[in-house]
């Protein structure tokens, strides 16, 4: 079940597309797994991540640059450790 923020699967999916593949995949990987699960508070969270601009969105997923706020630096980490456990051999 897709959370009630984004009603549309197909929307959150497009707005989740990026002008990185590497994007692309972390943020596909995370929507796939793990978004059904989010409190709409997190689901906000999500929202505004995607907001972001590409490379800034990058280096946080990536640990090259933290946010000073908290939830935000949480759910950035659990969007890189959903997609890294999911490729652990």
């Amino acid at each position: 079940m897709i959370n009630q923020l984004e009603p549309d699967p197909s929307q959150l999916r497009w707005r989740c597309r990026r002008g990185m593949l590497e994007l692309d995949l972390l943020l596909s990987t995370f929507v796939e797994m793990e978004y059904a699960l989010l409190s709409s508070e997190e689901a906000e969270l999500f929202s505004t991540l995607l907001g972001y601009q590409d490379q800034a969105l990058l280096d946080l997923l990536l640990g090259k640059m933290e946010s000073s706020d908290a939830p935000i630096a949480d759910l950035a980490a659990r969007i890189t450790r959903v997609y890294r456990d999911k490729f652990k051999s």
